[in-house]
């Protein structure tokens, strides 16, 4: 019996290695519930047999407390044949003494099994002595024949007191028998219990660990954050979920760029109509000049007042043309498709290209201050920079419909970012200790409500009107300033305005 249940158990545990070494979820499913059924196939296999047993336990008890029984009763009449001399008795006690011969030779298996067959021999001796003796007895015309008597007496005694031993015997083999099973069924709920943790925890750990991690992701993706799920998993199924994850990745990525590209596009096409204006102004300043020169060229006066004229005219004609050129250049460069770089830039001159290209689309009634040292540098990509100031700029210009300043400041710092919620949150990732240059743009419109400020940076959130914006601005500002290594942290309040600090690091060279 031991050997089988080893041998059980051996075979589970090769069933849980198999289980391990799977690169399949649904192998690995299956065998699971194999294994679980194959436990509880082999309990109830064994609890079968091991009823088996006690059933023939009980039934072998049953005959011997029978042997028992029909042992006292050979007693009990001898006794009263003894006392009355009465040929009942007598014939009872020969009944019962035939029928103890006739048990044992009918279950000398179950008699020997709880002792010797040397020992079922001596008592089938015994009982034919005793029969001899008793009819000895009876025939002896004295009564009372005390050698006769006493070995009667010895013999049934001794008779007695082996169905006794017996009865004790297999008493204690069947509590014995029972205490086995008991343990054996409580060794086999555990290990089957045991087993189906294990199956579990290897399940979870296969599982639940990815799909967790596949939930992070996925909550980051909704935040507007994409990133490559990179899963180590021996599992098929597993496998084939992160190709498709990331797969749906770069599908989004793609046309997250295309929208990019397309709120671009928009924002240059409303960039050309203030751009044209910006550059009529230096042009009719060139044409005008000309007609002037030309007009002068034709006269007679050579005085020293019309050459000092002239040479105005001419430095007006080509500071303008200048000027256009520098318009042009900053608008070729704010369309330029291209791939980031990184490089110094002078944070004055920055900010001043870029103010030149929208300073048609701000109203009269908003005034822009720039408080920018001189020699402040900043470290980044000069065509994005200028987007996220575009950006934040008009922003602010469209928070504040009555009028208003719009403020930007910058500074060199070493200061911790710190958030101070609801007013001020911080988005990104900053580091503490490193330089960084820190870019204000601040105005004193409507604000934002602290409900809605965590939310702003995600894409396509717009508090705007319907067709008055498409929710992507700050979130261009946001993915730029990431892909910067810098944070922006945002304060506000509704009826005070709202201020836009970035954060940038600044590159050792």
């Amino acid at each position: 019996m031991t050997h089988c249940i080893r041998h059980v158990y051996c075979c589970i545990m090769q069933f849980l290695l198999i289980f391990v070494r799977m690169n399949s979820l649904r192998q690995k499913l299956f065998f699971g519930y194999a294994t679980i059924v194959a436990l509880v196939v082999a309990l109830s296999l064994l609890s079968l047999i091991e009823l088996k047993l006690l059933e023939h336990k009980i039934v072998a008890g049953e005959r011997i407390a029978h042997f028992f029984d029909i042992s006292l009763e050979i007693r009990r009449f001898e006794k009263n044949f003894f006392l009355y001399h009465q040929d009942a008795d007598l014939t009872e006690n020969r009944t019962y003494v035939r029928r103890a011969s006739a048990m044992l030779r009918e279950h000398t298996e179950v008699f020997a099994a709880l002792g010797n067959a040397a020992r079922v021999s001596q008592l089938r001796g015994d009982l034919d002595r005793y029969t001899s003796l008793m009819d000895q007895y009876a025939a002896t015309p004295t009564a009372g024949d005390n050698g006769t008597a006493g070995g009667i007496r010895k013999i049934g005694k001794e008779i007695v007191t082996i169905a006794e031993d017996w009865a004790k015997a297999e008493r204690k083999a069947l509590q014995a028998q029972l205490d086995r099973h008991r343990l054996i069924l409580l060794g086999s709920v555990s290990f089957i219990g045991l087993a189906v943790i294990a199956i579990g925890g290897l399940l979870a750990r296969r599982v639940l660990r990815p799909l967790k991690e596949m939930e992070r992701k996925m909550k980051e993706v909704a935040s507007g954050h994409l990133a490559k799920l990179e899963m180590s998993s021996d599992e098929r199924e597993i496998e084939s979920l992160t190709r498709a994850f990331n797969h749906v990745l770069h599908e989004l990525e793609t046309h997250q760029r295309q929208l990019l590209h397309s709120e671009k596009l928009a924002a240059l096409g409303t960039l050309l109509s203030g751009v044209a204006h910006e550059l009529n102004n230096p042009l009719s300043n060139i044409a005008t000049s000309t007609q002037i020169l030309a007009e002068e060229a034709g006269g007679e006066d050579k005085t020293g007042e019309a050459a000092e004229f002239r040479r105005e005219l001419i430095t007006q004609i080509d500071e303008e043309t200048w000027r256009a050129r520098r318009i042009v250049r900053s608008l070729l460069d704010y369309a330029r498709d291209r791939d980031f770089h990184r490089e110094t830039l002078p944070l004055a001159s920055l900010v001043e290209d870029t103010l030149r290209l929208i300073r048609r689309q701000i109203p009269g009634s908003i005034a822009v201050a720039v408080e920018i040292p001189e020699g402040l540098e900043a470290s980044g990509d000069r065509q994005r920079l200028q987007q996220v100031l575009l950006n934040l700029v008009r922003n602010a210009a469209d928070a504040m419909q009555d009028g208003g300043e719009v403020r930007i400041t910058a500074r060199l710092t070493h200061e911790v970012c710190v958030a101070q919620p609801p007013d001020r949150l911080v988005f990104g990732h900053c580091s503490s200790e490193a330089a960084a240059v820190e870019i204000e743009v601040r105005d004193n419109g409507c604000g934002i409500a602290s409900a809605t400020l965590p939310r702003i940076f995600d894409p396509f959130f717009t508090t705007k009107d319907v067709g008055k914006g498409m929710g992507l601005g700050l979130f261009i500002v946001f993915e730029i300033i990431e892909e910067h290594g810098g944070c922006i942290a945002v304060e506000s309040k509704p009826g005070c305005g709202t201020s836009f600090t970035i954060r940038l690091p600044l590159e050792k060279s």
